[in-house]
Parts: C-alpha cells; sequence; structure tokens
C-alpha cells in the first residue's frame, strides 16, 4: 500500500523557493531538506504532505500542494510475497488429485469393461464375419438356382417349341416360379434365424 510520494522536478523547484523565502517550522524545514538532499529516489511521506498542506493553507501561501505534486508520483514498494507452506502445497496436490480421480469416475461411470469384451474383440469379429459370408452363400446359392433353372428349361423346352421366343418365355415362366419359391423359402429360414413365428 502506498504510504509516500516519488517527487519530481516541479517539487524540487517550488520546494527550493520555498526554503529560501519562508520561516517553515524547524521540523518541516529539516524533512523537506532531508528530501532535497537525498540522491537515491527522494521519496515524500504523506505525514510531511499534510504538514506541507497545513502550512500552506495557514499561511494563505500562493503554492497549493497539488501544484508541487503535479509530477510525482505514488510510491508502490514491491510486495514481497511469503514463502508457500510445504505442508499446504501437500494438502492442495492431495485436494487436486482427488478432485482429478472423481471427476474421472464422473466421466467413466457408465463404461462396463465387460461388456465391451462381450460385444467387441475377435469373437465378434468372427461371428459378423461368418454372418456376412452365410448371407453371400444365401444370395449366390439363389442366383445360381435362378440361372439354372432358366437354362433347364430353355433348353428342355426345344423339344416343345420350335421358336426361340416361345423357349424364353417358357424358360422365364420357370425361373420366376422358382424364384419365388426359393424367395419363400429363404424368408421363412431368416425369420427363423432371427426367433420370429
Amino acid at each position: 500500500m502506498a504510504s509516500s510520494f516519488v517527487i519530481g522536478d516541479k517539487f524540487r523547484n517550488k520546494a527550493s523557493i520555498l526554503l529560501k523565502k519562508d520561516s517553515l517550522p524547524d521540523d518541516l524545514r529539516e524533512e523537506l531538506e532531508e528530501i532535497l538532499e537525498s540522491e537515491s529516489t527522494p521519496k515524500l511521506s504523506f505525514k510531511t504532505a499534510r504538514k506541507l498542506k497545513k502550512y500552506l493553507q495557514d499561511n494563505d501561501h500562493p503554492f497549493y500542494l497539488h501544484e508541487f505534486l503535479e509530477d510525482s508520483s505514488l510510491y508502490l514498494p514491491e510486495v514481497i510475497k511469503p514463502p508457500r507452506n510445504p505442508e499446504l502445497v501437500a494438502r492442495l496436490e492431495k485436494i487436486k488429485a482427488k478432485l482429478a480421480n472423481e471427476e474421472y469416475n464422473r466421466m467413466t461411470k457408465n463404461v462396463n469393461a465387460q461388456q465391451m469384451s462381450r460385444n467387441g474383440g475377435l469373437a465378434e469379429i468372427g461371428r459378423e464375419v461368418r454372418s456376412v459370408k452365410a448371407a453371400v452363400v444365401t444370395v449366390f446359392n439363389f442366383l445360381v438356382t435362378i440361372v439354372a433353372t432358366f437354362a433347364c428349361s430353355y433348353m428342355g423346352s426345344q423339344y416343345l417349341f420350335t421358336e426361340t421366343t416361345s423357349r424364353v418365355i417358357a424358360a422365364v415362366i420357370a425361373a420366376s416360379v422358382v424364384g419365388l419359391a426359393e424367395l419363400y423359402v429363404l424368408v421363412r429360414t431368416m425369420e427363423g434365424e432371427l426367433g420370429e413365428p
């Protein structure tokens, strides 16, 4: 907290004039002379400033205190921080670690490691690959059945029909009937795997 002013040149000039011309009280004169003779940073204490102001007001002097202090500044001493208590620092570190642990637990409270291992990992990938493999084989089987039915119907219809268009129409009808039957069986099988009646 400030308790004095660092004086400037205006204060030095006006105080010098005041010391030469006026008869100041002895204690104020000594304090002003000591301030002016100081070679280090000269400081005017608030107590001396009050004495100077009272003297200027009582004697109807043409100078005012604010004129003396125009280029002066407040002296703010450097704040010295006391060293931190090691016990307090240790307690603060414990509290920080505890709060960080609580925050971590709060963030991970809905994560279940057993559930992750049950749903994830190589076993789950293997099941998914088998499922995809079964679906690919089923689709491939479906397509092969339809193509084979078309080919057999087309080749077999040559004994019934002489025209190519009639043979193609007969093969398409036979492949469609077999495809619908295969699709019906496929849907029933899929329902059974999903657990639906």
